[in-house]
């Protein structure tokens, strides 16, 4: 089992730090919460490499929001709630969609530059959006101006005090709330962080898997933090793979924007064939779920590792102009996005499911709140809708502050001892292993396709690594592995039970979404184990 805490702990032998409000991470959900937190106190972010590196510098497409005359929010739920594949919550669409644009003009405010055309917002279209309502900005690099505008706004504000280099190890509790939590200094010494609330905005676990667009952070601390906790964590089984990520020699799997689907771009399979007219009536704009599967298809027809997105047939100007990001980055591997076909494959993107809030960001540990990534507010269901993780990022932010406002101070001593038996510290070259071994696991048992026997042996090889737990982890790269492993654990888990195939998870053995038994969510916690909880909605979709 995994244990409640990953050290040793003592907190009477601790220094202490007090703050209103603990922010874990950084990204637009890290930055968004802190800033507006500080407005009626004093902030602290703990970032475990620095305020840019988080996987919204990443996002290309841009942010979702209806601002155009020709769009509703009615439109903007709908596009969601398909996508979704009828796991999604209504009421948490709904605050997405109709706060979403307050959102946006909080962002502006904050020093965001959104791209315009004519003095109107350049508005584009994705993947399964009925309408054009994604704001970009420099193109395709909307995620780096969010977090450069944010971190400027943050780093000048003196209410927010920034710890770059420090991890967050764990969260500390007292009878069902969250009173801070234990973080480790860059010298390797250990501080009590504690707050009136605490803010997991630590992004995805991209990192679980070999082929991923996540940066190197992405490992999943947040949610292993508060599954050790005591939080609920739900539909960890739905791991988006994005469908097209640059798939060439040299080349990191970088992210190839659904947006240069959105700007007419289609994908030829290796004989140059057109091909997803044979798999979803919108197709290269379809579900990325359904794209990624009919490349997945496309590879084994032809035993290719790749197809190709092919965008030749638009003008040299627009697509310079339009993604000058990706132009440039494949320019660097001698390819030209104007002249050339691209080599793409599916590769670990999103984590749909997360730490299970309330429509406040809530948990169901008190003053224990996420926002981002790490959350499962059920707004995405069974399959995010692009560009709605900006977009849930800052209107969810917002809702998590004003609940904060409510709470009451945190009163009275904390006192936490946990003895564990620990063994020798694992050298960094054995972890460094494990996790690569971790990583080829999860891609080759509990990919983009699923069944029962491919799972119960990825459960068994990671079961494996269970020893793990009870060493004594000292640095870094210790506690993101055993983060990683928990929410490997998690995900298997979790892909093992459901026997049916929706949104991001595809049982090769339970091909067929099953209404019936499984229009539930999936829910794991530490000491309950797996239970299921149904769906508050309107009618089946």
């Amino acid at each position: 089992m995994v244990p409640r805490y990953l050290v040793e702990l003592d907190l009477d032998a601790l220094p202490v730090v007090e703050k209103d409000v603990i922010v874990i991470g950084a990204g637009i959900a890290g930055l968004f919460t802190a800033l507006r937190a500080s407005e009626r106190g004093s902030v602290l972010m703990v970032t475990k490499k620095s305020l840019l590196d988080s996987n919204t510098r990443y996002a290309q497409g841009g942010i979702a929001a209806v601002i155009s005359d020709e769009d509703k929010p009615e439109f903007h739920l709908q596009d969601t709630l398909v996508a979704g594949a009828g796991l999604s919550d209504e009421d948490a669409v709904g605050v997405l969609v109709h706060e979403g644009p307050k959102g946006i003009r909080t962002l502006i405010n904050m020093g965001t530059q959104f791209d315009r055309e004519n003095g109107e917002f350049a508005l584009t279209k994705e993947g399964a959006h009925s309408q054009r309502r994604i704001l970009h900005a420099n193109g395709d690099a909307t995620g780096y101006e969010i977090v450069r505008a944010l971190s400027e706004r943050a780093l000048a504000n003196k209410d927010i005090e920034v710890w770059d280099d420090h991890f967050a190890i764990d969260l500390i509790t007292r009878d069902g709330e969250c009173c801070g939590a234990l973080v480790q200094k860059p010298d390797g010494s250990r501080v009590f962080v504690r707050g009136k609330a605490t803010i997991l905005c630590t992004g995805g676990t991209g990192q679980m898997y070999r082929y991923t667009t996540n940066p190197e952070v992405a490992t999943g601390d947040g949610v292993a933090m508060a599954y050790r906790a005591g939080a609920y964590i739900r539909d960890m089984e739905f791991i988006q793979f994005h469908p097209t990520t640059l798939c060439y020699p040299g080349a990191p799997r970088f992210l190839i924007s659904e947006a240069v689907r959105g700007e007419g771009a289609v994908l030829r399979n290796i004989h140059g064939e057109r091909f997803m007219e044979r798999y979803h009536l919108q197709l290269e704009l379809a579900p990325r779920d359904v794209v990624a599967n009919a490349i997945v298809s496309e590879l084994e027809q032809t035993g290719a590792t790749f197809v190709y997105l092919d965008v030749t047939h638009e003008s040299e100007e627009m697509v310079r102009h339009r993604f000058p990001t990706i132009y440039e980055t494949c320019l660097q591997y001698g390819l030209d996005l104007t002249t050339d076909w691209i080599p793409v494959a599916p590769a670990a993107h999103y984590t749909m499911g997360g730490v299970r809030t309330d429509l406040n960001g809530e948990t169901n540990i008190r003053r224990l709140f996420a926002c981002g990534e790490v959350s499962s507010t059920g707004v995405h269901g069974a399959n995010r809708l692009a560009s709605n993780s900006l977009s849930e990022a800052i209107v969810f932010g917002r809702r998590i502050i004003h609940r904060i406002h409510e709470l009451p101070p945190l009163e009275g001593e904390v006192r936490v001892r946990e003895e564990r038996a620990g063994h020798d510290a694992v050298s960094r070259q054995a972890v460094v292993e494990k996790r690569l071994k971790l990583q080829k696991v999860m891609v080759r048992y509990i990919g983009l396709r699923r069944s029962a026997d491919s799972l119960a042996k990825g459960l068994a090889e990671l079961k494996r690594q269970l020893p793990f737990f009870s060493t004594e982890m000292t640095k870094r790269e210790d506690f993101e592995f055993a983060n990683l492993l928990t929410n490997a654990l998690l995900t298997a888990e979790s892909a093992a039970a459901r026997e049916e195939s929706r949104g991001a998870h595809y049982r090769v053995d339970f091909p067929q979404r099953d209404d019936e038994h499984w229009r539930k969510h999936t829910v794991l916690h530490r000491e309950q184990g797996q239970t299921e909880e149904k769906i508050h909605d309107a009618a089946i979709r």
